[in-house]
């Protein structure tokens, strides 16, 4: 008997992306959910899933996404489209219900927000349990898990705060960083997401999941940094504008404006495990605390450990993961073989981390504050002209690694275009 096919939505984001691979190693077929398919190229996990385009915004996009699916995944949220998006979050859950309750679905999997609904919370934590909410007026059982500040690399919060924290020796913050929070593993949250396919004790039930720790939004945050080996400290005020802490998030951090918004205006209520039904009817979940889900985290600077969301692109400079990244492609009229050749008898200040015939990864030899690589990749070879990328890596560490990436980029990137320009002369087919 074949094993059942499950609908993973919101197929290009975070959790999603932790999550499918995890399912495949189980044995599942996997249909993956995009409104944007060619943003999953990258995946490693690409060739191995069925791709189906759709929105869970237009519901006639959906029928066909949910043709012979038994399990379906909501990973979905609208944060990022500002205004508004409160509305369309319950819409979208409307239109998901309905479509696969329409198509026989046997159940329902969300993750959700970690709050109290009976007290005063913000709008996007509100907004996360009354999508909850939508998903079970409908027929198909749900499973909700409610979470808060997840650990992990490339997770959002997560990524604020390693950003905030490794930048600035103090940061103003508001009085409501003395809230709690329980934060949780990625891991964990993959282990609960994946332990409601086989346990059915949970079919209809929402479930509150955080880590074994308890704190305030304070002390995680000075936790990491400790963890970093940096002297942080939070200068409290009485008074700090969301929309100014937001702007100031996304110049500073990965985090987009409308998003940094939402998640700043969450840390004015608690954000902990009230009900602890989850323990009982998932006893297979070995939580992680939150000083190992952080020193996890910091095992995956490294650019062949991060998920490569710009490979897809001629040209692009962004933060992820903990890196500044700054990529782009580059023509060269010259064999992939010629070109290795030449650069690696350049790189006596570098340490090969990574060759193959189309892939070179070299990391710079020297004292710097932070961990900087250069990485050449073979992407075209046709008639002796050999596309190839060129991506420089940066892990700052501390405001002094930060500075250093401000400053010595823009010579960082010519010098390094100055080089390929003499490989491109020195290993040009005569």
């Amino acid at each position: 008997m074949s094993s059942p096919l499950i609908l993973v939505t919101g197929a290009t984001g975070y959790i999603a992306s932790r999550l499918i691979p995890q399912l495949l190693d189980r044995g599942y077929r996997i249909r993956a959910l995009a409104r944007q398919p060619q943003q999953l190229k990258n995946k490693s996990w690409h060739s191995q899933v069925e791709i189906s385009q759709g929105d869970v915004m237009d519901s006639s996009t959906l029928a066909s996404a949910f043709v012979g699916v038994q399990i379906a995944y909501y990973l979905v949220h609208n944060m990022s489209s500002g205004r508004g998006y409160t509305a369309r979050e319950l819409q979208a859950a409307k239109n998901f219900a309905r479509a696969a309750e329409d198509a026989g679905v046997r159940h329902i999997i969300y993750l959700g927000g970690l709050a109290d609904e009976e007290q005063h919370i913000a709008p996007h934590m509100r907004s996360r349990i009354e999508t909850g909410a939508t998903l079970r007026q409908g027929k198909v059982p749900v499973t909700e898990f409610r979470a808060g500040v997840i650990i992990g690399s490339g997770s959002i919060s997560f990524e604020m705060i390693r950003f905030m924290m490794e930048q600035f020796p103090v940061i103003p913050a508001p009085v409501w960083v003395r809230n709690r929070s329980q934060p949780i593993s990625t891991q964990n949250v993959i282990d609960y997401l994946l332990a409601a396919l086989d346990n059915h004790n949970g079919q209809g039930c929402v479930f509150e999941i955080g880590g074994p720790d308890v704190t305030t939004y304070q002390e995680l945050m000075l936790r990491y940094a400790r963890i970093r080996g940096h002297k942080r400290r939070l200068l409290l005020l009485p008074y700090v504008p969301v929309w100014f802490m937001a702007f100031g998030i996304s110049l500073t951090t990965p985090v987009p404006r409308p998003i940094a918004y939402a998640l700043v205006g969450g840390l004015s209520s608690d954000s902990v495990v009230i009900h602890h039904d989850a323990r009982r009817v998932y006893p297979e979940v070995d939580l992680i605390d939150f000083e190992s889900a952080i020193r996890e985290a910091l095992t995956r600077l490294h650019p062949l450990k991060i998920e490569r969301v710009w490979e897809n692109e001629e040209s692009r400079t962004l933060k992820h993961e903990g890196f500044f990244v700054d990529h782009h492609s580059i023509k060269i009229n010259a064999v992939p073989e010629k070109i290795f050749d030449v650069i690696s008898k350049r790189s006596q200040r570098f340490v090969i981390e990574g060759i193959d015939d189309n892939h070179l990864l070299v990391r710079l030899n020297m004292k710097i504050p932070g961990q900087l690589w250069f990485e050449w990749k073979v992407v075209g070879h046709v008639l002796d002209v050999t596309y190839i990328t060129q991506t420089i890596f940066f892990t700052p560490r501390g405001f002094v690694g930060f500075l250093f990436w401000y400053l010595f980029h823009p010579i960082l990137k010519m010098t390094l275009n100055r080089m390929v320009a003499n490989i491109a002369h020195n290993s040009v087919v005569k």
